[in-house]
């Protein structure tokens, strides 16, 4: 027998107070103790079945925005992202990214000689031979690198340095996203962009000191470098990282052992983003500046030494070990 409007609230309502309260104590209900998200979920899975039963019985409008509104609330609390915290972005800066980078050695040594070898091999071909140069990049590219790096004693025209910084970010996060997304073709896809962009930046390096501007060439590079080129190896790292997940998965589903490493793969993407952000700043306003040859060469060789101590050692007192 269907029950009236007041014998369905009188019946319920303890129910949905109790939903009520318990979403208002945290905004979120990750906060709270796991047999409070455990009641919860049970609440809100009745508070839906009340709700078809309202709308069906065809209850006043009062009661179903009620119930409506008490779903919703309970929906957006189980299933929303945690909202941005400064602590969280702290934790991965400090600790977790480092960590990470770390805890999969193996791929970061790995990545760093098919970025590198490829790099000493493209300069070298280049300084040698032209035509080397010609087959990895356009006759037409190679004259513009000649050209760019001919005289960089006069910096930028004013206001350019923010539109070349921003062109960085594009640029730089463009080839670590390559590096890195590409890695879901089981690896291959990071192998190749790695051992591809190392070669092209031998390549270019190798060009213009044959054409007799390679101090200028290294002067304006070596100051975001150790922030750059380390992104770039670290996003190839978490691509080949991701693909070895596809294919030794431990016994697991394919999507599972993906999951299994997603944290570790999201705080090596983010660490590597972070870096291009500081690497196009640096690139954008200190790179082309005026300033004289030996004091860029002794910034950027404390910058290497800072980013090198950091991936050592950064996490491994005062902080909790990251779960991966």
């Amino acid at each position: 027998m269907n029950r009236t409007q007041d014998e369905f609230v009188a019946a319920r309502k303890a129910a949905w107070d109790e939903l009520d309260t318990l979403l208002a104590k945290k905004s979120l209900l990750h906060k709270l103790p796991p047999a409070s998200i455990s009641r919860a979920a049970g609440l809100y899975r009745e508070i839906c079945s009340d709700l078809m039963r309202a709308r069906s019985a065809g209850y006043s409008g009062d009661v179903i925005d009620l119930l409506d509104s008490l779903a919703a609330r309970a929906c957006a609390a189980m299933y929303s992202a945690p909202p941005y915290r400064l602590a969280g972005l702290r934790l991965l800066v400090t600790a977790g990214f480092p960590q990470s980078v770390r805890r999969h050695a193996r791929f970061m040594a790995l990545a760093t000689a098919l970025f590198v070898l490829p790099g000493i091999l493209g300069f070298v071909g280049a300084l040698k031979s032209r035509s080397f140069a010609i087959q990895v990049m356009s006759e037409s590219m190679v004259q513009q690198m000649e050209k760019s790096y001919a005289d960089l004693r006069q910096g930028r025209e004013e206001g350019a340095d923010s539109m070349m910084a921003a062109f960085y970010v594009y640029n730089n996060v463009g080839i670590a996203f390559r590096c890195f997304a590409t890695g879901i073709l089981f690896g291959l896809g990071s192998v190749f962009f790695l051992v591809y962009n190392g070669l092209l930046i031998g390549v270019v390096a190798g060009t213009v000191t044959a054409a007799g501007h390679g101090r200028n060439l290294f002067t304006f590079i070596v100051g975001h470098g150790a922030f750059e080129l380390t992104a770039i190896v670290i996003s190839g790292a978490a691509g080949m990282l991701m693909g070895y997940a596809l294919v030794d998965t431990g016994r697991r589903t394919r999507w599972a052992s993906l999951r299994a490493k997603s944290g570790d793969l999201f705080r090596l993407i983010m660490g590597a983003a972070l870096m291009l952000l500081l690497a196009a700043a640096i690139e954008g306003y200190w790179s082309p500046s005026p300033i004289v040859a030996p004091v860029k060469w002794g910034v950027a060789g404390g910058l290497y030494v800072l980013v090198f101590t950091y991936l050592l050692l950064a996490g491994r007192k005062g902080e909790p070990e990251i779960d991966a």
